[in-house]
């Protein structure tokens, strides 16, 4: 089951993009951070203990989820990054992987097993002198 985040649970800021710049940089040079407080969020609780507990660096101490997008050069186009980027985290916390069942090997598997050490048994004991 997914869960999207609303809007108004996360925080923006507009901010000047990294790089080179040329004649368009006081116009088109646009980057988001975006915060999102996981505590204070309304996910379910179990997705925000794996969210918190994951070793994450874009997760502060306090809880809040950082993403810096300035991949585009419009400012919607970043936002947008940034929630896919947002939604990405929690959809991955959202699954749950399945606990593995151990499994004993099966009968035929011993028996090869056993027979390729007696073969390989055979094998070395024919590299030994010979004794007459």
């Amino acid at each position: 089951m997914t869960y999207i985040v609303p809007e108004s649970e996360v925080e923006f800021s507009a901010i000047r993009a990294q790089g080179p710049g040329g004649q368009n940089v006081n116009k088109v040079s646009n980057a988001v951070h975006m915060r999102f407080d996981i505590v204070a969020s309304a996910l379910p609780a179990a997705i925000k203990q794996r969210l918190l507990a994951s070793a994450d660096t874009r997760i502060t101490a306090d809880g809040v989820f950082i993403i810096k997008a300035q991949g585009a050069r419009s400012l919607e186009s970043n936002k947008a990054e940034a929630l896919a980027r947002l939604q990405d985290a929690i959809d991955q916390a959202a699954h749950v992987p399945k606990r593995r069942k151990p499994t004993k090997p099966t009968l035929g598997s011993k028996q090869r097993r056993l027979a390729g050490k007696a073969n390989r048994s055979v094998v070395k004991a024919g590299r030994s002198k010979v004794t007459e």
